[in-house]
């Protein structure tokens, strides 16, 4: 998973402008985070059709606001630079509840 750098809601856009992408909003802090943390890799590799992108909160609090994102980790996935769902909230989530999240996400 990449992690991007301090962005925008533009540059974000435009990164995401082709393809399919889950990018994770999160925090090195965050316990819930660290959580799902070990699961990702086993994430990823279950949709090798997206790329997956990471967001750190505390680089990018302005994004966050823009984004309407008000809990961390939290999954939004993207097409063509479109956003197709969005799994936003405070809670811990795990591997089933992510790749849950995800599979729906793709039925359209």
């Amino acid at each position: 998973m990449k992690k991007l750098p301090v962005i925008n809601k533009l540059e974000l856009e435009q990164r995401l402008s082709n393809g399919k992408y889950v990018v994770e909003f999160m925090a090195e802090w965050c316990p819930d985070c660290n959580f799902i943390k070990p699961r990702m890799p086993e994430i990823e590799a279950d949709f090798p059709e997206y790329t997956f992108l990471q967001v750190d909160r505390d680089q990018n609090l302005d994004l966050f606001e823009e984004l309407n994102v008000l809990g961390i980790p939290s999954f939004i996935v993207y097409e063509d630079g479109k956003e197709v769902d969005r799994l936003v909230n405070k809670a811990r989530k795990t591997k089933e509840e992510v790749e849950a999240f995800i599979r729906d996400a793709t039925k359209g």
